[in-house]
């Protein structure tokens, strides 16, 4: 699938930076180059190793309420957005919009800049385009407080019916509490908080690589059930919030996992045997996916629907196994809309398998953070003043 990548605020935009480094470093491709960050300042952020200058849109720099962002003020990024559009779109000219299957805009969703200005920013581009527009959320840590909650709380109500789909990923799964604390100003830490943030932006950009990305066709490669950008478009056109799964284990010929799969059989040199461990490691692989860390903790059977992408060599991937795992998961997501498919890669020494969950509905972590913003608003509405006194 081919997504041009805006990157909304620091945090969006240093994700759309990682995303876009993996994809360059690697073999698959998701962008193509067709990719932007905006964000609000007077200063220019140089921070970025694989955004090119010329597509990195700086707003807000004549407002006067702004100095190096908007300090998580939500309402004053939506004000700057809406007047400063105008210098957004003339870069958004710069893609290709013809060629793309879609558009992925990545946010923070604690911050002022990413919940605010990004929610404006996909009603714009459903305007502007007729392909579909998705979101790529992070949700702020708990540890971050009530203000972030209360940011990402108002920016879910206006993101989800703005576009075709919301893909979540939870801080508090990755980042430590003292880690969000110190992110949040609360007090010196001995915790790395940068280097945490950095490992959970590579975990997140892995999956969306491996989920959204392809590498060059090779007819040799190619079997019955490759997918295709229709595939996933299909899979997230219910809308509402979704969550990605992801897990990869090494090849070893000399032993290891593939060894003490084949060891679970007896007579472990036929070809009945070798299809039987070859299915069975593909349902591991994908059992392994859904219950290890989702970006977004979820009930998997509130999802309506669910793909799979299984990728690796062309002869690790089993047709027993897709139908091995599709009929699990059928059976875990109580539902049959299950899609699942492969992306083969000659040479590759690991096989992994990529889930996705569309429109989960079962969500514990967004009701508790929608608890953690009321209780924001209404210690707020005590300590505040009442003005007609």
């Amino acid at each position: 699938m081919k997504l041009a990548l805006v990157g909304v605020g620091g945090a969006g935009s240093r994700l759309v930076d990682t995303i876009r480094g993996i994809e360059t470093a690697g073999d698959r491709q998701l962008c193509h180059g067709n990719l932007l960050t905006v964000d609000i300042s007077r200063t220019v952020d140089d921070e970025f190793d694989h955004v090119p200058t010329d597509q990195r849109v700086t707003i807000g720099d004549t407002h006067r309420e702004v100095d190096a962002g908007v300090d998580g003020d939500q309402d004053l990024a939506v004000d700057i957005i809406r007047t400063d559009f105008p210098e957004i779109h003339r870069t958004l000219d710069s893609i290709t919009m013809r060629k793309l299957d879609g558009v992925l805009v990545v946010a923070g969703l604690g911050g002022g800049t990413g919940s605010g200005a990004g929610a404006v920013l996909v009603e714009r581009l459903q305007d502007l385009y007729d392909k579909p527009v998705y979101v790529l959320g992070v949700l702020p840590a708990e540890a971050e407080g009530g203000h972030a909650a209360l940011n990402a709380a108002r920016s879910l109500r206006s993101l989800v019916p703005a576009a075709d789909s919301v893909m979540l990923f939870d801080n508090d799964r990755w980042i430590d509490a003292d880690a969000a604390h110190a992110d949040a100003g609360a007090a010196d830490t001995d915790t790395d908080v940068g280097e945490q943030y950095e490992r959970a932006n590579r975990e997140l950009a892995s999956r969306v690589v491996a989920l959204f990305a392809r590498g060059d066709a090779d007819p040799a490669g190619i079997g019955a059930n490759t997918l295709d950008s229709s595939d996933l478009i299909r899979t997230l056109s219910p809308g509402g919030v979704a969550s990605i799964g992801y897990a990869e284990t090494e090849l070893d010929d000399g032993g290891g996992f593939l060894s003490w799969l084949f060891s679970l059989f007896p007579g472990g040199g036929d070809e009945e045997s070798d299809d039987r461990t070859d299915a069975l490691k593909i349902q591991s692989l994908v059992q392994q996916a859904l219950n290890s860390q989702l970006t977004l903790p979820c009930e998997v059977s509130s999802a309506e629907r669910v793909l799979v992408v299984l990728s690796g060599p062309p002869e690790e991937l089993s047709r027993r196994g897709f139908e091995t795992a599709r009929q699990w998961l059928e059976e875990e997501t109580e539902t049959v809309e299950v899609l699942a498919g492969d992306d083969p890669r000659r040479g590759s020494s690991t096989v992994s398998a990529a889930v996705l969950l569309s429109n989960v509905t079962e969500v514990p972590r967004i009701d508790a953070m929608q608890r953690q913003a009321v209780e924001h608003e209404r210690g707020r509405a005590l300590t505040t003043p009442d003005e007609t006194d």
